[in-house]
């Protein structure tokens, strides 16, 4: 089965540069959610039609797979698929999809494919209660379609007809070329219709078929922010309800972005305003609170990420504590029960099991043991201006608050660091580190007073 995608057009009600296909919904671009559902099907061939913006479409969307043909000019949905002939197999039919229709199930377009076969006509049809914008089906009296006809083309009495056209047809290959190059531009936008083929197949002989999605929104397209925004809560509701039908518990289901793919466990709890995106995997029992923002991250079992943590890249062990107000950056390592508390921010670094930094703290190219106390303020200064170290902290070390460890060094196994210290040498095991300090007191100081206007 050849597959075409038209994505030529250039999307004027969106009032943006960018071609109308590479919005993003749920985090990806609209084409690429197609793309994805086509891949699905296993097409022997895959074409994308492009036009306005081309090359900003094949640089987002290129891969081996994906072969491109150019409409210059947007003459219509017949123009178009007359450009990606020439990269179609003749043998096997050809489905044509829509780059700005991003929610169309696999499972529908399966039963289209099975009902049209590789000889009918088939047509993806929807009954809608309000029909306006669209190319109307029209059948005769034993209820074979005998057309389509656009809105601006049709009568009072076909105006009235329910079941519209989606654009999206399974169509033999080999008898498209001459349906095309018979297609006419003698309606009221001057385009060459895909819809008048209908016509052209009943002429010849061929049945058309028709089948309709499960919901209505399959074959919703995006022509304006807001039917992108319309279509992206009906994208993020049927993923929650997914996940709530897989047993997850989500306080509120209207209060959720997956923008990517989300894996849970068993009991999971989901609190409101939370959004995941790229590939985030969260084991049994783990508990998200509310306003957390999580990227490509793996959070181990019976952990707890409290408010406002924001989580990218980074990996846990089982049961860990991170938040209120944490951060995770790309690199971010750490073993079971380890805690990182209220702003704290650690970047490429591993803690141990069980170790903790509760407050105020900054952990970047580190290797930390197991049980270790990170106190509030320590700062690992990992960047020299040019280039970045490690700092290497075996197990059970003490380190007071307001410490820097000043990389390249290493902290040996029980070693108790002074609050206030700076550590720019190494220190062997066991031992006690601080900076020699005098304190001064001054008796009768009398604090500065301020002015009066």
């Amino acid at each position: 089965m050849n597959i075409v995608i038209l994505a030529a057009g250039r999307g004027k009600r969106m009032r943006s540069p960018l071609p109308k296909v590479l919005h993003s919904l749920a985090g990806k671009p609209l084409l690429a959610h197609v793309i994805d559902t086509a891949r699905t099907l296993s097409p022997t061939r895959l074409v994308v039609v492009v036009g306005h913006g081309g090359d900003k479409v094949r640089e987002t969307v290129g891969a081996p797979d994906v072969q491109f043909a150019v409409q210059d000019r947007q003459l219509g949905t017949g123009h178009a698929v007359q450009q990606a002939l020439p990269l179609l197999d003749p043998s096997v039919p050809t489905l044509v999809l829509y780059g700005d229709v991003p929610l169309t199930r696999a499972s529908t377009l399966k039963r289209l494919i099975d009902a049209a076969g590789a000889d009918r006509y088939g047509v993806l049809t929807v009954t809608v209660g309000d029909q306006t914008g669209y190319g109307r089906i029209v059948r005769d009296a034993s209820g074979k379609v005998k057309k389509i006809v656009e809105q601006k083309d049709a009568n009072e009495q076909e105006r009235r007809i329910a079941e519209i056209n989606t654009g999206i047809v399974l169509t033999p290959t080999r008898t498209l070329e001459a349906w095309l190059a018979s297609l006419k531009n003698d309606n009221a936008q001057g385009e060459f219709y895909l819809t008048d083929i209908v016509e052209r197949t009943i002429e010849t002989g061929v049945e058309v078929v028709t089948v309709q999605p499960d919901a209505e929104w399959e074959t919703l397209g995006v022509n304006s922010k807001v039917q992108l925004a319309e279509l992206e809560r009906i994208h993020q509701r049927n993923v929650a309800n997914a996940l709530l039908d897989a047993g997850v518990t989500l306080m509120d289901p209207a209060r959720i972005d997956v923008r990517g793919t989300l894996e849970c466990g068993t009991d999971v709890s989901i609190d409101v305003n939370c959004v995941f995106e790229g590939h985030v995997t969260l084991g049994d029992n783990v508990t998200i609170g509310p306003n957390c923002v999580i990227r490509d991250a793996v959070i181990g079992a019976g952990s707890r990420v409290e408010t406002y943590t924001h989580i990218e890249g980074g990996k846990t062990g089982a049961n860990v504590v991170l938040g209120p107000y944490a951060r995770l950056r790309p690199g971010a390592t750490l073993g079971d029960e380890a805690h990182i508390g209220n702003f704290v921010e650690v970047k490429n670094a591993v803690l141990g099991h069980g170790s903790k930094a509760n407050h105020l703290t900054y952990i970047g190219d580190s290797d930390i043991g197991a049980r270790v106390n990170v106190g509030a303020g320590t700062i690992t200064c990992n960047y020299d201006g040019a280039n970045k170290h490690r700092t290497v902290i075996e197990d059970d070390v003490f380190i007071g608050s307001d410490t820097q460890l000043v990389a390249p060094v290493r902290v040996g196994r029980g070693v108790t660091i002074a609050a206030g210290t700076t550590v720019w040498k190494d220190v062997g095991a066991g031992e006690l580190v601080l900076n020699e300090k005098v304190q001064v007191s001054k008796a009768g100081y009398a604090r500065p007073v301020k002015k009066k206007s």
